[in-house]
């Protein structure tokens, strides 16, 4: 690869920026906020409920009497009331629902933020992947630029020897349909260019400048194969992330079963009633009364039937406990077979590169020795078109394998579980999940969340 300015962005200032920037892991980032308050939320079912109540009433009320001597009475009665009360609740035994819900989203919590990992890793391999894919493609375009001036030259040579009768129509013929072939290469090149670029700047934040090449990141590869398994099994944040969801759902049929047994609550209440009676034509009967209400006491219910959908949601509890174990197994084969894939194809990038740099040297003594036999009268333009079409793809197979074999050495790392931020040493500052999740797990109140909003 060709040398950059100094002032080059590097693969690793790429991921660091993505680490900062990148709108889907800001996205998982939220994402784990959202869980975080699922801990406050199941620690309410043993918080008290505190309700204040008002009511205000009138009533007018008109009663005509006719007694036995034909006398005729007439009472109008209003009243006015209005009360205030306030009412606890309080939950003192729910068959440890709360308890188990609470070490449920706990766990939900955990592996939320093992996902977010998996997402960093994922974010900071695209952004490294398609900070190659931008340098493989513009040296691509220079490439095949390259290629386009040569076989212009070989197209000019053509018609010039055709003019002094040294070559015939046919190989103007064949320089030119070369010629086209590269025009279309290098057109293809260049949207592929651009596409990568539209992706860099997707992925990374900004668009891409001056990039510096750069060698596989081989300081924290594994030594073998069975290494990078033997890592990537103990290590690897998706498998973290669904052990976690094993605990939820082992928590969450806890749960589930606790709905059987008896639930004891306790409330009290107070209230302040005052009220005004207005009764006309009954001296003595107006007048305003003021009452104080207190009440305190306990409920116990035993549950016997619940229309079958408490065993339903044990039933389905269980079901998914048995998933979330088998999605365990799931991971751990994806993740080995990840591991074996990266490894092998860095592997197979390496060896590629060796045999090419090998290769290119050759099409460039055979290219030079073909032109030059050429010249003499030795080989047809057919033969140098052929040694300059060998020449270019064994060179876009050499970039490829470049950029191939960086992309790979990424692969092992995020395998491995090793392709983070804290990792890599990006010198960013890190994102920690647990500065939210300490803020909010024992709150009792507030709509606004850590950061003001």
């Amino acid at each position: 690869m060709s040398a950059a300015p100094a002032s080059a962005e590097t693969i690793l200032g790429a991921m660091a920026t993505a680490y900062g920037y990148n709108a889907d892991l800001n996205s998982a980032r939220a994402g784990v906020r959202v869980a975080d308050e699922n801990v406050p939320i199941a620690k309410g079912g043993m918080r008290p409920r505190i309700s204040a109540t008002s009511t205000a009433a009138g009533t007018s009320v008109r009663r005509d009497f006719d007694n036995d001597l034909g006398v005729s009475t007439r009472t109008d009665t209003g009243s006015l009331s209005i009360d205030f009360g306030v009412k606890i609740d309080q939950t003192l035994f729910d068959g440890f629902q709360t308890r188990n819900n609470v070490a449920a989203a706990k766990s939900n919590v955990f592996a939320s933020q093992a996902s977010l990992t998996n997402t960093e890793q994922n974010t900071l391999f695209n952004a490294g992947t398609v900070y190659m894919d931008v340098l493989r493609d513009r040296q691509l375009v220079t490439l095949r630029s390259r290629n386009l001036q040569f076989l212009q030259e070989q197209v000019r040579s053509a018609r010039a020897r055709f003019d002094v009768g040294e070559s015939t129509r046919t190989d103007v013929s064949q320089a030119q349909a070369s010629l086209s072939q590269a025009q279309a290469a290098l057109y293809l090149a260049r949207s592929n260019l651009a596409v990568s670029e539209a992706t860099y700047r997707q992925i990374v934040g900004r668009t891409p400048g001056e990039l510096k090449p750069t060698a596989p990141l081989t300081r924290k590869l594994p030594g073998s194969l069975s290494t990078a398994i033997a890592i990537a099994l103990n290590n690897h944040p998706a498998i973290k992330a669904n052990r976690h969801l094993v605990d939820s759902a082992s928590f969450t049929v806890k749960a589930r079963e606790g709905a059987f047994l008896p639930q004891v609550g306790a409330s009290a209440s107070l209230t302040q009633e005052f009220a005004n009676i207005d009764v006309q034509n009954a001296p003595g009967s107006s007048g305003d009364r003021d009452t104080l209400t207190g009440t305190i006491g306990a409920t116990v219910t035993v549950p016997i039937y619940q229309g079958g959908v408490a065993s339903a949601q044990t039933r389905q509890a269980k079901e998914q406990l048995g998933q979330a174990r088998i999605n365990v197994d799931v991971t751990i084969d994806q993740v080995r077979a990840n591991a074996i894939a990266a490894w092998n194809q860095y592997v197979a990038a390496r060896e590629a590169i060796s045999a090419g740099l090998d290769l290119i040297s050759a099409q460039t003594l055979a290219l030079n020795g073909v032109v030059e036999e050429r010249n003499v009268g030795q080989r047809t333009t057919l033969d140098v078109l052929d040694a300059q079409s060998a020449l270019i793809t064994a060179q876009v197979t050499q970039v490829s394998a470049e950029r191939d074999a960086v992309v790979a050495s990424l692969g092992i790392l995020s395998a491995t579980g090793q392709l983070t931020a804290e990792g890599l040493g990006l010198g960013v500052k890190r994102h920690d999940p647990d500065e939210h999740l300490n803020a909010v797990k024992d709150a009792w109140y507030g709509l606004r969340t850590p950061d003001g909003r």
